[in-house]
């Protein structure tokens, strides 16, 4: 098992940004047809070449299809997130593991785990992944907003029930923007398009109304080819501004 010791401040930010880049293409997919395409893609390169980023490449892409295509399938997406868990608790509790590729693997990891749940409504696995976001967040939200931007997305879709993991989308998201504001290589214009519209999402109340709508533009402006958040935070622009 990988020690539990804090390695944050031993991460290269540099080298961390730079995976990012390499994994870009692999993560928050809103077009099924395009995800399809490059879930065999992804398979097809992993089999001929498993190496370490191709390994984290297919755990990445094995989430996205569990979350845009197993709840909307019977069978052919079953139990890819269970197949996207596995692979990252690999490679996450080897010791021979790249450490800047760790924000990565732990955090959809943990959004794997939720995963699970979701499909076997097995509640205690949702338990189990807050608490590996928890040790994720602590560990790596200095150097990556993917921790705190997976435990926002999780949270803001928990049903009632999970009520005191729902807390988690306004501090995770409203987090990512503070460092954002204070350092713009924080989080790529594509998540951040995402995360201003998840925070005006989880803040439409009229004592938020001027900031939400503020954020709304801000995500609208950063994804001008609809690629992210654009869409939906025209809808809810529209919405509120009724």
């Amino acid at each position: 098992m990988r020690a539990t010791n804090d390695l944050t401040q031993q991460l290269d930010f540099l080298k961390v940004k730079d995976y990012e880049r390499q994994l870009d293409d692999v993560m928050e997919f809103i077009d099924t047809t395009k995800l399809k395409i490059k879930l065999k893609e992804i398979e097809e390169n992993c089999k001929q070449n498993q190496t370490e980023i191709n390994r984290v490449r297919l755990g990445i892409i094995y989430h996205e299809t569990a979350l845009n295509l197993s709840f909307f399938s019977e069978t052919e997406f079953k139990g890819y997130a269970k197949k996207s868990f596995d692979i990252l608790s690999e490679l996450f509790n080897s010791a021979e593991t790249t450490k800047e590729l760790l924000p990565f693997i732990a955090s959809y990891r943990a959004s794997s785990l939720s995963l699970v749940c979701a499909e076997t409504k097995k509640l205690k696995l949702m338990k189990q992944a807050f608490d590996l976001f928890r040790e994720a967040v602590a560990k790596y939200s200095d150097v990556s907003y993917l921790p705190e931007f997976m435990r926002g997305s999780v949270a803001e879709n928990l049903p009632w029930i999970f009520f005191s993991k729902r807390k988690f989308a306004k501090r995770d998201f409203q987090s990512i923007i503070d460092k954002y504001e204070k350092n713009n290589d924080y989080a790529n214009w594509k998540i951040m398009s995402f995360t201003f519209w998840a925070w005006a999402k989880q803040h439409q109340s009229k004592k938020f109304r001027n900031q939400a709508i503020a954020f709304l533009d801000k995500a609208i402006q950063l994804d001008p080819n609809y690629k992210a958040g654009r869409q939906r935070a025209e809808q809810l622009k529209a919405k509120l501004n009724k």
